[in-house]
């Protein structure tokens, strides 16, 4: 399976976001407390955005990063609640906080992405079956050499050199294509 025909999840995601938060809880409360300037108001938030999760009205989406999802969605939490305590937050503070990097790539990456994706097949389906099924085995299906050696009946050296192999056709075509 490629990854172009994995469907998008549209599941219920409270409970991987709520698992997330949970476990990442001190990396998410030590990455907030540097946006904001303050421990005591990221633990706030994210006290806060877990309770939100829970309350979640449509909680069927597509989160792509759930570090940054939950991260902004603090952010929006520690903001409305500075807000509501009246007390006065500078816009330019505002649009720091807001700055918080969501790697989800945009529509022009996905699409530059894809091209790349399709452009990769492409030049692996035009290697040798062996040396293929050795690559994909490998880097796809995430199965240790000695593995793939014994399921495919070669040498432990067999699988290296053939991998190798793999690794620079695929860089010289793929670097001949820009």
């Amino acid at each position: 399976m490629w990854p172009q025909d994995i469907e998008p999840m549209t599941e219920d995601v409270r409970p991987v976001l709520l698992d997330f938060l949970s476990r990442r809880y001190e990396d998410l409360k030590r990455r907030l407390t540097r946006a904001l300037g303050n421990d005591e108001l990221a633990g706030d938030a994210l006290h806060d955005t877990w309770l939100q999760l829970r309350r979640m009205d449509d909680p069927k989406a597509e989160i792509l990063n759930p570090r940054a999802f939950l991260l902004r969605m603090a952010v929006n939490t520690a903001i409305s609640s500075l807000r509501s305590q009246h007390r006065a937050v500078p816009q330019s503070e505002i649009e720091a906080l807001l700055e918080v990097a969501d790697p989800a790539p945009g529509p022009e990456q996905t699409t530059a992405g894809r091209a790349e994706l399709h452009d990769l097949m492409a030049i692996i389906e035009r290697m040798p079956q062996r040396r293929q099924d050795i690559l994909l085995l490998v880097r796809v299906d995430g199965m240790a050499q000695k593995d793939v050696a014994k399921r495919l009946g070669v040498s432990l050296s067999t699988v290296e050199q053939e991998l190798k192999r793999a690794h620079l056709h695929c860089a010289a075509r793929m670097a001949g294509r820009k």
